[in-house]
């Protein structure tokens, strides 16, 4: 509890660690089928997160009483896809009725004990990892607002929809000091778990990787409003370093959905991973770098 991981670990045996976790949200897109696709890989993700493999989901959904069959249909055909593509097998669920949509997973995943992976175990030096690109919160924000339609959604739909299994993959095979994932607490949040006492980081605004159209729309301060509750918790963790507008800074306190992960890898494996990503097809931004000291500084 003390490092705030992304799932709970029980050592079954010396070969065998299972992992645990749950999330349920209700929906950020309009299609049934794409909100159960989203739902399904953002419960898996901390999964992931930790070094593991998704072995075993039960569905969690909440209805309400006028939403159609069909809808509910796609709902779950677009979670037990996305849980056929991690490998996973679906062993049935529970639902209630309820005022809005609500869907996700409960998951159990499986790893070998010495691959668990820690949030909080980054080393001075140690090379910090994106692996997908922020905006998801502030994009969804604007759909609702009727400032975009959702056909122009279609890349952070996908990006959403995306697994972070290989992401994953390339963490446990160069060894990653620390890993964990970016989701309801922003980017500054999931970071700043990642720390401890006489650990920093320095992170580099220019190379955080965005969503088109994303902080155009954070011009017009169009934020969830988890954004607002997370800069009040974390904002005293942030320390920066040059001139950058308000939004700007904000945008890296907005809450994502089924973000990418953070790795923290060894400097002198920077190359190999990298063509290793490439290889795989898996996008990888280096957006900063572990550091002596406290806090998270930002800069140009």
């Amino acid at each position: 509890m003390e490092g705030s991981e992304d799932a709970g670990v029980y050592k079954l045996n010396d070969k065998t660690a299972l992992i645990f976790t749950l999330d349920f949200f209700t929906p950020i897109v309009d299609s049934p089928y794409h909100f159960g696709k989203i739902a399904a890989a953002n419960s898996m993700s901390d999964i992931y997160a930790m070094g593991g493999k998704p072995l075993l989901a039960l569905n969690i959904l909440c209805i309400p009483a006028n939403l159609s069959h069909i809808a509910v249909e796609e709902i779950l055909k677009g979670g037990l896809e996305k849980i056929n593509e991690a490998g996973a097998y679906l062993l049935g669920g529970h639902s209630i009725q309820d005022k809005e949509p609500k869907f996700g997973l409960a998951v159990l995943g499986i790893a070998k004990p010495e691959d668990i992976k820690r949030n909080n175990t980054a080393k001075p030096k140690d090379l910090l990892y994106l692996t997908k690109p922020l905006g998801v919160g502030i994009l969804t924000t604007a759909l609702k607002r009727k400032k975009i339609k959702e056909e122009d959604l279609k890349e952070v739909t996908k990006g959403m929809e995306k697994l972070n299994n290989l992401s994953s993959e390339l963490a446990l095979k160069y060894n990653a000091n620390a890993l964990t994932d970016v989701t309801g607490f922003g980017l500054i949040g999931h970071i700043s778990e990642m720390l401890r006492e006489n650990l920093g980081v320095e992170i580099f605004f220019s190379k955080i990787p965005f969503y088109e159209d994303s902080l155009k729309f954070a011009k017009e301060y169009i934020f969830p409003g988890g954004a607002y509750s997370n800069q009040k918790f974390y904002e005293n963790f942030l320390k920066v370093k040059g001139n950058f507008e308000d939004e700007k800074i904000f945008a890296l306190f907005s809450p994502e959905t089924s973000g990418g992960l953070l790795c923290a890898i060894s400097e002198e494996k920077k190359e190999e991973f990298e063509k290793e990503a490439k290889k795989k097809n898996q996008e990888v931004f280096l957006i900063g770098r572990f550091i002596e000291g406290e806090g998270i500084f930002l800069k140009d």
